[in-house]
């Protein structure tokens, strides 16, 4: 692979300030920025070309972050993509109108997979993207975990990667939920089984601590990945030096 891997900052926006999460449970919360603008202005300064929100009240049904969302889309200067809680075409649909570049679906495309081609059909494969989330069972599967992690599906990654695939879907979000916000480094065997299971663009998060986990990601051919507390708290330098 010719380019560095794609160091994508993420901010996580839970009653309306960015935060990270550990383990994914959003009563365990750590506030980096009382404003999510500023925290997304804050990495389009270090040179962010692309930033990836997470509506965490949407996710988990505690409400919702739409406001600040539309506000983000139209101030910063660059594209951003959004997942949490976008369960419905019209959910997307809007959020696609307020000025978002790429609406992110995860819940949904298990629970209602033909959404994905639905939304690729009338918007283009740059629009949409799938994240699945997982974490493994006790028998080692990759089990997809649904609405804001808090649910286990029953479903493998490889159960779904084919579908999406056939669907038109150019870019999945792959994130190992026991590893996100933990800073414990991405599970290299992990990132090959899902590498394998996805031919197209592959984008991971769950654990990236530092620069080896950037090299990494370049090692198994994987095109970039979605972080958050390591550039928060500075074991990942940003933007990552060459």
């Amino acid at each position: 692979m010719s380019a560095r891997p794609l160091i994508i900052p993420c901010v996580d926006i839970q009653s309306g300030r960015a935060v990270r999460l550990y383990e994914g449970d959003p009563d365990r919360e750590t506030v980096y920025f009382e404003s999510p603008l500023d925290a997304a202005r804050h990495w389009v300064r270090l040179g962010a070309g692309l930033v990836h929100l997470v509506d965490l009240d949407a996710a988990t049904g505690r409400g919702e972050n739409r406001a600040v969302i539309a506000l983000i889309a139209q101030e910063l200067g660059v594209p951003v993509e959004v997942g949490g809680g976008i369960r419905s075409r019209e959910a997307a649909e809007e959020l696609l109108r307020l000025g978002v570049q790429r609406v992110v679906i995860g819940t949904a495309a298990v629970k209602h997979p033909a959404l994905v081609g639905e939304l690729i059909a009338a918007h283009g494969p740059e629009r949409v993207v799938v994240s699945l989330d997982a974490r493994r069972s006790e028998q080692g599967v990759l089990d997809v975990a649904t609405h804001g992690w808090a649910q286990g599906s029953g479903i493998h990654v490889a159960d779904l990667t084919p579908a999406l695939a056939d669907a038109g879907l150019e870019t999945l979000i792959f994130t190992d939920v026991s590893r996100d916000g933990t800073l414990k480094g991405l599970d290299r065997d992990l990132m090959r089984q899902v590498r394998q299971l996805w031919v197209n663009t592959l984008i991971v998060g769950g654990g990236v601590a530092d620069v080896q986990d950037v090299q990494l990601l370049e090692d198994e051919r994987i095109e970039g990945a979605i972080v958050g507390r390591a550039i928060y708290e500075g074991t990942l330098p940003y933007p990552v030096p060459r």
